[in-house]
């Protein structure tokens, strides 16, 4: 692939599929410096794995796999400095347009407690979660994580009720 062709099809798919990336670094990270960090280091790695993407799968896919090993990879590497660091929670979230201040924190304050519950999830749990939070269909969340669809069903229905404990534990004061 030539050097433009590249850049021109990047760029294209950075524009379809970009929120992905800030979706996975922001679940595998606990402020927005550390956001950051990672999902340039997500573009990097997705710039330097494009000439080997062979159409086996669509764009949206590979997207998720690169950005999904690059946060798992990028997270245990920075493990032991991050059990050192205090976490600063930062919560940046579209609000409901139209909401009232009141609704504004209530949602941001839910964001928030749900990022902080998958940060607790095992890390393929976390990944299902994300994709399932981004709408992607079994099948696609399939050639992600390169399960069956069945095994995501399973794997999807445990994590949720996982998540749901770890969020009614967070609002009961635990």
């Amino acid at each position: 692939m030539l050097n433009e062709e590249q850049k021109t099809l990047f760029m294209q798919w950075l524009d379809e599929h970009g929120s992905a990336v800030m979706k996975v670094a922001r679940a595998y990270t606990r402020t927005s410096e550390e956001t950051q960090d990672l999902a340039q280091e997500i573009l990097l790695q997705a710039w330097k794995s494009l000439p080997r993407f062979e159409q086996k799968s669509s764009a949206a896919t590979w997207f998720y796999r690169v950005a999904l090993q690059t946060a798992m990879n990028w997270q245990r590497k920075e493990k032991p400095r991050r059990i050192i660091q205090k976490p600063l929670l930062e919560v940046h979230t579209v609000i409901t347009a139209g909401a009232n201040s009141a609704e504004a924190a209530q949602q941001r304050d839910t964001v928030e407690q749900l990022y902080r519950a998958i940060r607790q999830l095992p890390q393929a749990d976390a990944a299902l979660v994300l994709l399932y939070l981004d709408e992607l269909s079994y099948r696609e969340m399939s050639d992600v994580l390169g399960i069956s669809e069945n095994n995501v069903g399973v794997k999807l229905n445990r994590a949720k009720q996982r998540l749901n404990e770890l969020m009614k534990g967070e609002s009961d004061g635990s």
